[in-house]
This record gives structure tokens, C-alpha cells and sequence, in this order.
């Protein structure tokens, strides 16, 4: 909505076109896919109200038409058809059929808040800790088709106190994989740990980062709440700015929104979310209760100090 206001904003200049003797009209256009129904385009160009006051909007000076990629099938490959046609249905029915989904009054994240705060233009602030975060499942490196994905996805603290979605790495494979994976993800943002859960054995995935690469300063967290639970302070984290998108993560923010209080809505695990969360709850460890933190095991490693790189601390 304040992307719209800058807009608006701009385009505050009076044109006078001496041909047809009157200025002229101010319009604005707007293209989009269609996030849900909470959206102010939804709430404006839809239901013709205004999105923050919800007095009603001169219907007037509003319009709204559909331009779906099956409309421009003559400029467009067949391949970008089927990819589309090919997605899960809530992706295909925004991407493809360009409809609105509904909102649940139940959800803890939305489109629009994910919208409202992402960072696309790549500039980003100094990060003060980066973490790699990993939700491991059962799955093996051959014979995994039945088995869940190893959520594994990078997230940042920066000098703006905001938190942000670095890079999301899930992949479906075995421990030699996504260990290498993780790892190689923990050198290349020069991260600070390697968080995991480790509720599906704990020495295993010790075993599987300090394989790929020794003595990684690695945090293990147990789920000793629910999913709901731990989701509720991050979504609120989003929900304010506080949590931002570095980019676009349409597997992981399709995961995101199938969390409501009721539980997780989705159709797998959420072990993206899953992980993001894990993440955020290490950046930001005000939001772990106190009784979590007395469970957590001793420092097992010493490493090097992100903002006085020539002092050590435990991790």
C-alpha cells in the first residue's frame, strides 16, 4: 500500500494539453499476480473500498480486467505454458488463472505482508549474524521419492535490526547431500552457525555437518512446542517488517501461508518453513522461552567472532 502511495505521489503533476482544452485525468495502472483477498488491490479495485479507512470508492474511477498467459499464447513459449499448467494449485490458480485466493481469517503469514516488506532490488544492509538453518526428515540419496525434504534455508540478522530470507536450499536427498549442501551454504555467507533440529536423532546430524566440514560451529534445537507455537512470533516478526524477503521463495512462502492457528493447512511437511523458523528464533532469541534455553547443551565450539574478527567466542 505504500508502494501505491509513492506512486500516487509521482504522478501528483498537473498536465494541461492544449489540444482537447482540459487536463489530463490521472491514471494509474497496475499488473499483478493475484496475492489473496486480504490485499489492498483486492480490497480497492475489487470490492471498491478504500483499503485502510473501508469507506467506499467512486466505482467510477476504478476498473479491473483479467489478462491470463492463456491470452497471449501467441508470445509465449509452450514450455512456459506447461510450467505454469504444471504448478501446485494455489500457484497455478494465482500465476496461470489469475484469480484471488481466499484469505483464512486463521492464517498467521499473507501475501500481503510478505509483498509489502520483500527486497528485490538486491541492496541489502551489513549483516551482524547469519545462520544456516536445517529441519533434516528421513530421506536417503537413493529410493527418497516418499520422503520428506531437508529444509535447509539461510536468514540473516542486519545492522537495521531487521531479520531477512537469504537463500532457501531445500533439497530431497541423503545425509552426504544435504550435509555438503549446508555446509557449502555456511562458507559461502561467511554464516555464524549452523542451526538444526534434532528431534529425529540428535547425534546424526551432528555426525552429518561435522563430516562434511569439522568443527562447523554448529546449535542444535529441539521442538519441544508445537509448529503453530514457534510459528506465532515469527509471523508476527512479518507481519510488522521485522522479517523481510530477500528475493522471491514461492515454495517456501506457499508453506508460510498454510499456517494458521488451527495447525498447519498445507499438504506436506512445511520443512522450509520449518526451517526459516528455526532460523529467526536464533537471530532473534528473545522470542525462545526461558525454559527452552536451560534445555539447550553447553558451547561445543570455539570460532571466530563475526564483528571483531581477530577475537574468538564459544559458540
Amino acid at each position: 500500500y505504500g508502494a501505491r502511495n509513492m506512486v500516487t505521489t509521482r504522478l501528483a503533476q498537473l498536465v494541461h494539453v492544449p489540444i482537447i482544452g482540459k487536463p489530463l485525468p490521472l491514471k494509474m495502472y497496475y499488473a499483478e499476480n493475484p496475492p489473496d483477498k486480504g490485499h489492498w488491490t483486492y480490497k480497492l479495485f475489487k470490492l471498491f473500498e478504500d483499503p485502510e479507512s473501508r469507506q467506499p470508492m467512486n466505482r467510477e474511477d476504478y476498473a479491473f480486467f483479467r489478462l491470463n498467459p492463456g491470452d497471449n499464447q501467441a508470445n509465449l513459449s509452450a514450455d512456459y505454458i506447461k510450467t505454469l499448467k504444471a504448478l501446485p494449485e494455489r500457484m497455478r490458480r494465482r500465476f496461470l488463472e489469475g484469480e484471488f485466493r481466499d484469505q483464512s481469517p486463521n492464517a498467521l503469514f499473507n501475501d500481503e505482508h510478505m509483498e509489502r516488506w520483500r527486497n528485490i532490488d538486491g541492496e541489502l544492509p551489513d549483516m551482524l549474524r547469519i545462520v544456516v538453518a536445517v529441519d533434516p526428515s528421513g530421506a536417503d540419496d537413493v529410493d527418497n521419492i516418499d520422503n520428506d525434504e531437508i529444509g535447509i534455508v539461510v536468514c540473516g540478522l542486519g545492522v537495521d535490526g531487521n531479520g531477512y530470507v537469504l537463500e532457501d536450499l531445500t533439497c530431497k536427498a541423503g545425509p552426504q547431500t544435504w550435509g555438503k549442501v549446508a555446509t557449502m551454504a555456511y562458507e559461502r555467507h561467511s554464516a555464524d552457525r549452523i542451526v538444526a533440529e534434532v528431534n529425529y536423532g540428535g547425534a546424526m546430524v551432528r555426525n552429518v555437518i561435522h563430516t562434511a566440514r569439522p568443527r562447523t560451529p554448529f546449535r542444535p534445537v529441539t521442538a519441544s512446542r508445537g509448529k503453530v507455537v514457534r510459528a506465532e512470533p515469527i509471523s508476527a516478526l512479518v507481519e510488522c517488517g521485522k522479517i523481510r524477503m530477500a528475493g522471491v521463495f514461492r515454495e517456501l512462502e506457499d508453506e508460510l501461508v498454510s499456517f494458521t492457528t488451527h495447525g498447519y493447512m498445507g499438504e506436506n511437511s512445511p520443512n522450509r518453513a520449518d526451517a526459516m523458523i528455526w532460523a529467526f528464533s536464533d537471530l532473534f532469541p528473545e522470542l525462545t522461552k526461558a525454559q527452552e534455553d536451560k534445555a539447550l547443551p553447553p558451547p561445543e565450539y570455539i570460532g571466530r567472532s563475526r564483528s571483531s574478527p581477530n577475537s574468538w567466542m564459544r559458540f
